[in-house]
């Protein structure tokens, strides 16, 4: 299921990154935002689902959706925390 563009959303490509290089560029990108802003970050390491919903769930921000945006590459829509 593709997810539908949100207006003032920003979008990570981490597509060819491998563990941990996905989230820590999406911690690095979250810190610059604001509260409640959303991240839209494209991956296609396998292990990119686990590591997202556990770096969410310990660091307060809002796993919205989880989504395939083409073969193989997963869209995790991220709302920042407080």
């Amino acid at each position: 299921m593709d997810l539908p563009e949100q207006a003032g959303a920003m979008l990570l490509d981490a597509t060819g990154l491998r563990c941990p290089l996905p989230v820590l560029r999406a911690r690095k990108r979250l810190v610059a935002l604001a509260p409640g802003a959303v991240l839209d970050v494209l991956a296609d390491d396998p292990a990119a689902e686990g590591d997202m919903r556990a770096f969410c769930q310990a660091a307060g921000h809002r796993l919205l959706a989880v989504s395939e945006a083409a073969p193989g590459v997963s869209r995790f829509r991220i709302a920042r925390g407080p």
